[in-house]
């Protein structure tokens, strides 16, 4: 599409809103125009998606366009509502009807998940921790055994050669055992990003949850049983474990972990994809080399660790097949969490 013919069009565009708005008779019917011209997915934030197709010099004058439409259609949107809210109420209003129930807030799924896997954990004695999101590459990835040619130190939002946005909350993990000796118990939840392509299974900014314990004596058969207690807790006295070799830089061994679909029992249905396991993350026992980095002493202490997606464990949970609509805050959306 030309610069030209997108002009226009946000130029009908703007007509179409202020004609469809000025017609109006409800708050809701207002706010559903403002939606559907400005929302994420909305009509007039399309024509910023197009502008790839234009030249350097043309984009500038489009995205003053469409600025401009935003502006002019959020004030009719405000005026609108606010002229509703002082219009006096009418005689033929029946005041014996009952009144209208309020709407309470109800905490958003990807709360509610969190919330869940922390209370599992922390009746297992691990405390919870949170850390920076924006990080350093000794936290991100060198203390992590992460080497430098290793193709996740480019795919990052980064600040300069040195910082960036957090790609996992393992992170956290390093701070913390700098802070303290052992024993090392704690789930560090929090945001993550990663230049993912946005689809229905990949965001650019999504959450983690991961676990640490390092003592002496800590083996394979502890993170076996802890994972295996929790699956229990989340998911059912039935479910079955699953553990299946992997590889990650920061354990030695490594495994993904998988669970009996709470759905189908592991028959086999939609949810699985037939398969009868939900895989849920990764998890293995502490590198040696993250030991070193921290101060520990790997001949005397060892750990292990696992993450865990707070979104994949919302989807499954409430059957979402979406990752997108965790951060769109659509109110229809949430509601059906009330």
């Amino acid at each position: 599409m030309g610069m030209g013919s997108m002009q226009q069009e946000i130029d009908q565009l703007r007509q179409e809103a202020k004609q469809r708005i000025g017609e109006a008779t409800s708050r809701e019917e207002i706010e559903a125009i403002g939606w559907e011209m400005l929302g994420k997915k909305g009509r007039l934030t399309a024509f910023l998606r197009g502008m790839g197709s234009l030249s350097p010099e043309e984009r500038p004058v489009i995205g003053k366009l469409v600025n401009e439409a935003r502006d002019e259609i959020q004030a009719l949107v405000d005026e609108a509502l606010a002229a509703l809210s002082q219009q006096a109420p009418s005689d033929a209003v029946d005041v014996t009807l009952p009144a209208r129930a309020q709407r309470l807030g109800v905490a958003h799924p990807l709360t509610r998940a969190l919330q869940g896997i922390a209370e599992i954990f922390i009746g297992m004695g691990f405390t919870v921790v949170e850390g920076p999101e924006i990080e350093d590459d000794w936290h991100n990835f060198s203390a992590l055994n992460i080497p430098e040619d290793h193709p996740a130190k480019k795919e990052c939002f980064r600040f300069g050669p040195d910082w960036l946005l957090r790609t996992e909350t393992s992170a956290v993990q390093i701070r913390t055992m700098e802070s303290q000796e052992p024993p090392v118990r704690i789930i560090c939840p929090g945001r993550c990003y990663r230049p993912d392509t946005v689809d229905a299974t990949h965001m650019h900014t999504f959450h983690q949850v991961e676990g640490l314990m390092v003592d002496e004596g800590i083996s394979m058969a502890d993170l076996k049983g802890v994972l295996a207690l929790y699956g229990r807790e989340a998911f059912g006295p039935h479910v079955k474990m699953r553990f299946r070799p992997d590889f990650f830089p920061f354990v030695e061994p490594g495994a993904e972990v998988a669970y009996t679909c709470h759905v189908c029992g592991g028959d086999g249905c939609s949810l699985c994809k037939g398969s009868g396991w939900i895989e849920v993350g990764g998890a293995g026992m502490v590198h040696p080399n993250v030991l070193r980095a921290v101060g520990y002493d790997p001949e005397r202490y060892t750990g292990f660790a696992f993450g865990l997606g707070l979104e994949r464990m919302a989807m499954l949970s409430h059957q979402i097949d979406d990752i997108r609509l965790f951060l769109e805050n659509d109110a229809r959306f949430l509601r059906q969490f009330a």
